[in-house]
């Protein structure tokens, strides 16, 4: 598993760099073993995350990744020492990308704020930047937004992986929203971060629904409409609950 997650640490780096960095020629050499190897533990993981993402943990099977990757199953237990091992691997891979990119994001937020956040601020912040890789890096991190989406509300299996991966960028988040709102209860800041983050998941999720329900007007790809509106409309429902009684 040590070479999984060499693999998958570097699979992460190059996805942390999607949104920044424009294709390049490259010069064409001889692939080394290692970088063989690599490359095909990446193809797994980008065919097991698109299964993933449709079928859930118990909806797929190792003979279905590698007949998806075009090799033979025992090769994927040679890498991986069981599906649950291997989905690990899939969630893993792009988890830690978007929350250090949210993390630091976040960081920077507060930084130019100089002490005086807002709640709408913080959560572009938290929001924007996550949706950015979804918008700029390809149909990859659109298959882990929904699978994000389907292990968030999961909770026999999902919960621990969801708390390990994203609770302290949240954490985070929740600490900028009560800065900002220091009158606040802080119950009300915890519901308002649930209902943020119920709406990215369903967002995540492209169900479609929003496209049939307005008639094509809205489309659940529409990442950018979304991102042009979620943080206005999630600060002005953390304002409202926030008022005095």
């Amino acid at each position: 598993m040590e070479r999984v997650e060499r693999a998958s640490a570097r699979g992460a780096a190059e996805q942390g760099s999607v949104v920044a960095v424009a294709d390049e020629p490259k010069t064409r050499r001889r692939s080394t073993k290692a970088e063989q190897r690599a490359e095909t533990i990446e193809q797994m993981l980008d065919e097991a995350e698109y299964l993933f993402s449709k079928h859930g943990l118990h909806g797929v099977t190792l003979k279905d990744v590698a007949k998806r990757v075009g090799v033979h199953h025992t090769l994927l237990n040679y890498y991986f020492e069981d599906k649950k091992s291997l989905f690990d691997a899939v969630f893993a891979r792009r988890a830690v990308v978007t929350s250090e990119r949210r993390m630091q994001a976040l960081d920077d937020y507060e930084k130019a704020a100089a002490g005086k956040p807002t709640v709408e601020g913080a959560l572009h912040a938290f929001l924007d930047t996550d949706l950015d890789l979804y918008i700029h890096g390809g149909e990859g991190w659109k298959n882990y937004g929904a699978l994000g989406a389907l292990v968030a509300n999961t909770p026999e299996w999902g919960a621990d992986l969801m708390d390990s991966h994203f609770d302290p960028v949240v954490l985070r988040l929740i600490d900028l929203l009560k800065k900002a709102l220091p009158d606040c209860a802080e119950r009300d800041i915890f519901w308002g971060y649930h209902f943020v983050t119920g709406a990215l998941m369903v967002t995540l999720a492209r169900t479609g629904r929003i496209d049939k329900l307005s008639g094509g007007v809205c489309k659940s790809e529409d990442f950018e409409a979304i991102k042009a509106r979620m943080a206005s409309f999630m600060a002005a429902g953390f304002l409202q609950i926030c008022k005095p009684a």
